[in-house]
């Protein structure tokens, strides 16, 4: 999208102006930000490929620390994720050059003793940290900061990994999605949405540079309680929702069961792998369990049917791209938080870049806090 086409940014409460066009998997803006791109465990001493932004990176361990190369050997441009390592060395499985962990050609076989080009070396990520139970990486140095889920760091929370799943679709649109409230008595019929009301309940939206959190309470049927059945607490109850929204594609919504007890955090990050494809990576905090594993399995195939639901209509979207420009669809008050939505995305497409932020908990110096308002 060239700069003429993004705008300026919009005042406190304003909705983005027109112009903003749309936001796709490979936008150059998304570049300058964390992206989550892996397990862990997904990443060992042996060079693994993930796709990001529409290019390929190789991601190894060495030297105790994750290294990330854009997958290209500058010699034949074969795919470095085709080799091995040895002793903490990437070899091209191609001619044999090896690199060590910053990337510097320390070995070309063919040459023997020749002089090795200062060119041969590869293009490293900008950043890339483990954090949360995953691996972000930043193509470009990051102008948005790392997620912040405090229950990832909480003892009294068990984490349980939903498989990860790639599919055709729009990172924007899935984040609209993550966020909307709207949907649930439709696409989740099969689920939890028959218990839903069709009306969206009042929230409180605060936005807060690159990030913005809505939180609502509202009525609902815990038929899941046990004391329900045993007669101690009503049918229906209170539960609380926070959605918590980390530019560009880092979700998660904590759900508080205020007369059952319990917390539920649903953490959801997207990885847009090419133009039409992403991969996505979901973790369920939970802290009312009591370490039943068995429990857990249960809680993951419950949101694995729930992301299932949500996919039938993701998937089938002719045009996978999100809409920055808000006259370009038809809003309504219940909209308000995927507006916020699209004003944050529009800023970090609209430029111009604040100061890169490297270290999770710092936050942009070039975007403004806009006051909480009622839905």
């Amino acid at each position: 999208m060239a700069p003429s086409d993004r705008g300026s940014a919009p005042r406190d409460g304003d909705a983005a102006p027109d112009g903003r066009g749309v936001l796709t998997n490979t936008d150059r803006a998304l570049r300058r930000c964390w992206h989550a791109v892996a397990r862990p465990a997904e990443v060992t001493d042996q060079p693994t490929r993930v796709l990001l932004l529409g290019q390929a990176w190789v991601l190894y361990r060495a030297g105790g620390r994750i290294r990330a190369f854009v997958d290209r050997c500058p010699h034949r441009r074969a795919p470095l994720s085709l080799g091995s390592c040895e002793e903490g060395l990437l070899r091209c499985a191609y001619h044999g050059w090896r690199y060590d962990d910053g990337g510097r050609c320390v070995e070309i076989p063919a040459a023997g003793d020749g002089a090795i080009p200062r060119t041969a070396a590869l293009t490293p990520a900008a950043a890339v940290v483990e954090r949360h139970g995953m691996v972000f990486l930043a193509p470009e140095p990051p102008i948005t900061p790392l997620p912040e889920i405090p229950e990832s760091e909480d003892p009294d929370f068990v984490a349980g990994e939903l498989p990860g799943i790639t599919t055709r679709a729009s990172a924007g649109l899935l984040a609209d999605n993550f966020l909307d409230m709207a949907h649930f008595p439709f696409v989740h019929r099969g689920t939890f949405g028959t218990d839903e009301s069709t009306e969206v309940p009042d929230y409180r939206l605060q936005r807060d540079g690159w990030h913005f959190s809505a939180t609502c309470e509202h009525p609902f049927a815990n038929r899941e309680d046990p004391g329900v059945q045993a007669g101690v607490r009503p049918l229906v109850q209170t539960r609380r929702l926070a959605y918590r929204f980390d530019a560009p594609f880092h979700l998660v919504l904590r759900i508080d069961f205020v007369e059952a007890g319990g917390t539920n955090v649903i953490g959801f990050f997207i990885q847009p792998e090419t133009e039409d494809r992403c991969r996505l990576h979901t973790t369920l905090w939970r802290n009312d369990l009591e370490g039943d594993a068995d429990r857990m399995a249960e809680a993951i195939a419950f949101e694995v049917a729930v992301l299932e639901e949500d996919l039938v209509v993701q998937q089938s979207f002719e045009t996978l791209s999100l809409p920055l420009d808000p006259t370009a669809e038809v809003h309504t008050r219940a909209d308000r938080i995927t507006l916020q939505l699209r004003r944050v995305l529009a800023d970090l497409v609209a430029g111009p870049d604040p100061e890169p932020v490297e270290r999770a908990g710092d936050r942009p110096h070039a975007t403004r806090p806009v006051g909480a308002v009622r839905g």
